[in-house]
């Protein structure tokens, strides 16, 4: 299993005396001025994005500076404006460029094609857009947030492009709050379409994140807090602000915590869409509390 390390330094992530991610074939781990991603030459796009944000950094005042172009960091060559022209997907960031707004530089990064992928217009402008501000306004509210994002990468995916940039079918990230007393870790993972479901819909343990995508987040926390924060997700212990709706309420009164295990299930009222696919390659509408993801249809997709 790959190790995602997330230690704090200063005003940057810490690497030196770190362990790394283990590398795999065709894979480059990218440090740039401000988040490191890990690049996979296969899919043309990062695995992961890494950073952490701030209060501060979310006050920036730096406007988009739209210089997408190529990271000249992949030796191998990152995916080009090219690839995604007349594709009918959008150059979707990974890390968004609102996260960077407090320097040019940091702005300018954040437009390396290594950290963009082929996202729906519809899911990049509506509720990935969504998740992207809410994490800003937890950012403002709890000080800093680590926080790691990028697509889940499977065998056989459509691709566009000369050099098949692969089209994820899922995105996710994690969150992790650890700068005050209550610490706190949330995930998220979004299919790369039109939704209009509630964030809340969506939020899941990081031990479920990490299970979809065999990458481990917060490897270096001591091992019980890491237990702990990546095996349940409190819903009520993040602030939703407008976006938190009446049902959502109904489970914060009930201080709902979910566990997360592959053979349990979720509480009434918090039920995820199936994460399994239908005969026609559609993915399943029913919805299920098994907290695995997968209904009792698709169970053997998991």
């Amino acid at each position: 299993m790959q190790l995602i390390i997330l230690l704090i330094c200063n005003f940057l992530f810490c690497y030196e005396g770190i362990e790394l991610p283990k590398i795999l074939e065709n894979e480059q781990i990218i440090y740039h001025d401000y988040y490191t991603l890990s690049y996979s030459e296969t899919h043309e796009q990062a695995n992961w994005v890494a950073y952490r944000l701030t209060s501060k950094q979310v006050l920036g005042k730096f406007s988009r500076t739209n210089d997408f172009r190529i990271d000249p960091k992949v030796t191998t060559g990152s995916a080009k404006l090219s690839h995604y022209k007349g594709s009918g997907y959008d150059r979707g960031h990974l890390a968004p460029a609102a996260d960077f707004k407090w320097s040019h530089t940091a702005m300018s990064e954040s437009f390396y094609m290594s950290n963009m992928s082929p996202q729906a217009p519809s899911f990049n402008r509506g509720v990935w857009k969504s998740l992207e501000s809410k994490v800003r306004d937890w950012a403002k509210q709890y000080d800093e947030v680590s926080i790691v994002t990028g697509p889940i990468l499977t065998n056989n995916l459509p691709s566009i492009g000369q050099n098949e940039v692969s089209i994820p079918e899922y995105y996710y990230k994690v969150i992790l709050d650890y700068s005050g007393q209550d610490h706190k870790a949330i995930g998220f993972i979004l299919p790369n379409q039109k939704s209009k479901e509630s964030l809340q819909s969506y939020a899941i343990a990081v031990d479920e994140v990490e299970r979809k995508t065999g990458f481990d987040f917060f490897h270096e926390l001591p091992d019980e807090i890491e237990t702990k924060l990546e095996g349940a997700v409190i819903v009520k212990d993040w602030n939703w602000g407008d976006t938190y709706t009446s049902k959502s309420s109904a489970i914060s009164k009930s201080k709902l915590k979910i566990n997360n295990k592959s053979l349990e299930r979720l509480p009434e009222g918090s039920s995820i869409q199936c994460f399994g696919k239908t005969k026609k390659g559609l993915r399943c509408k029913k919805k299920t509390l098994n907290a695995d993801g997968y209904c009792q249809h698709h169970k053997s997709q998991k």
